[in-house]
């Protein structure tokens, strides 16, 4: 198997994050090619690359698989140990990875990945913080209902559901999101995660800026 993964910037590719995560902390070697592009917009120069246009793309001999979601199950049938091994845990786990891939588009829009930033935060709006309350509410849950004692991830081990909530990780931390005790102690375990330091590392040298990014992150407070 020879893996090549299609990503967009670090410091702004929320989405790139997920499967790149999943690949490093499994140690699967692959071959990361960075692209000049920021977020999932479509882009038909990235055709050749990826059939929808976006990033995330992962390569297996040439075989496409777009879509971190997909990418993570991909990945999953090969190494099973990235569900939990409960069939509730793992349905659990399934269910809100499908919910935070294809939901929460108030807090995406009001808090854009961009990891250069740490900004002092300020009231979220409703609709921001009805998205807030949700994934607190998710993790509080995985995190005393299903979590097994070898780990302090939101299942115990880690697993998908890590992956796709990575980048809320990042946003929670960014924006100074006040959080409950057990999100804020799962919030910090994925902030020490070694993979998740690389990201950052990479991203803070970055020199590419997007405008659009750092203008609506800004708007949402001084910095710290």
């Amino acid at each position: 198997m020879s893996l090549d993964l299609y990503i967009g910037n670090k410091n702004y590719s929320s989405w790139s994050l997920r499967p790149w995560l999943l690949l490093k902390h499994l140690g699967i070697p692959f071959t990361e090619h960075m692209l000049p592009v920021a977020g999932r917009d479509y882009n038909p120069v990235l055709l050749p690359i990826a059939a929808n246009a976006r990033v995330p793309c992962l390569h297996d001999d040439g075989f496409q698989i777009w879509e971190s979601l997909a990418i993570a199950e991909y990945l999953a049938e090969r190494h099973p140990e990235l569900w939990p091994a409960d069939p509730k845990a793992r349905a659990r786990a399934r269910s809100i990875s499908a919910e935070m891939h294809s939901g929460f588009v108030s807090l995406r829009k009001a808090m854009p990945m961009n990891l250069k930033f740490k900004l002092k935060g300020k009231p979220a709006e409703a609709a921001v913080q009805r998205d807030i309350d949700r994934i607190v509410e998710i993790w509080t849950e995985a995190r005393t209902r299903f979590a097994t004692p070898d780990g302090p991830y939101l299942f115990g081990s880690f697993s998908v559901a890590d992956g796709m909530y990575a980048p809320v990780v990042w946003r929670f931390h960014i924006y100074n999101v006040p959080l409950p005790p057990v999100a804020a102690a799962y919030r910090d375990a994925m902030l020490a995660h070694p993979a998740m330091q690389e990201w950052y590392a990479a991203a803070l040298q970055e020199t590419e800026v997007v405008a659009h990014y750092d203008g609506v992150s800004k708007e949402y407070g001084e910095p710290r």
